[in-house]
This record gives C-alpha cells, structure tokens and sequence, in this order.
C-alpha cells in the first residue's frame, strides 16, 4: 500500500505561483507513473499532470495547464511537485496526488491506483 501526502496548497491572488508537493511511503522513483488531478466544488475530478519513469521522465499536462504548470520528481526528497505559476482563479480545486503501478500514459483517475488526501489551492481574483 502507498501512500501519498500532499502540502503547498492555500490562498494567493490570481498571478500568483504555489508549489505543491506529493510525498510517498515509498521509493518515489520507483513508481511508475505520478499524477496531480484535481476537483473544484460541483465537477468532476480532472486531470492536471503526469511524469512517467520510462525513458526521458515523460510529463504530460492538462491543456488548461500548459505552460503555466510543471511538474517533476525530485527522487533525494522522495517527491513529486507541482509548480503552479500565472494561477487563475479558475484554478481553484482541491488538488490530490496519485500513483499509478502502471506506465502508459493515462489522464483518467481510474488508471490510479492510491489517492492522497489532497490540498486546497483557492486563487482569488
């Protein structure tokens, strides 16, 4: 069982950067693939990133998200971050981490395995 905690998440006025990070009980390069999504009050939880071990670290983003957000491992700290720069306030969600034991490319939650907790991010206008 893995399990995932995230922080970095509060407030910040619509321009504004957070990082958020995701921290596993496990060795954090040896999960296959790491992913951010995140659900605003009354939708679905979407898709924001991924990076996958195989090869090059793949990452891959939410079109909503390009540009603005990246995300990396940082394999010394056991983490996975979120740089979230030019926040919107359509940005607003909580925000969750989740490992996926599996490599291909995936944008839907089912294809993950464990779940942390989550993070509010609130980005004011």
């Amino acid at each position: 069982q893995v399990q995932l905690v995230e922080s970095g998440g509060g407030l910040v006025q619509a321009g504004g950067s957070l990082r958020l990070s995701c921290v596993a009980s496990e060795r954090i390069f040896s999960l296959p693939k790491v992913g951010w999504f995140r659900q605003a009050p009354g939708k679905e939880r979407e898709f924001v990133a991924a990076i996958s071990r195989s090869g090059g670290r793949a990452t891959y983003y939410a079109d909503s998200v390009k540009g603005r957000f990246t995300i990396s491992r940082d394999n010394a700290k056991n983490t996975v971050d979120l740089q979230m720069n030019s926040l919107k306030p359509e940005d607003t969600a909580v925000y969750y981490c989740a490992a996926s034991l599996d490599y291909s490319r995936s944008y839907y939650s089912r294809d993950y395995n464990y779940w942390g907790q989550g993070t509010q991010v609130t980005v004011s206008s």
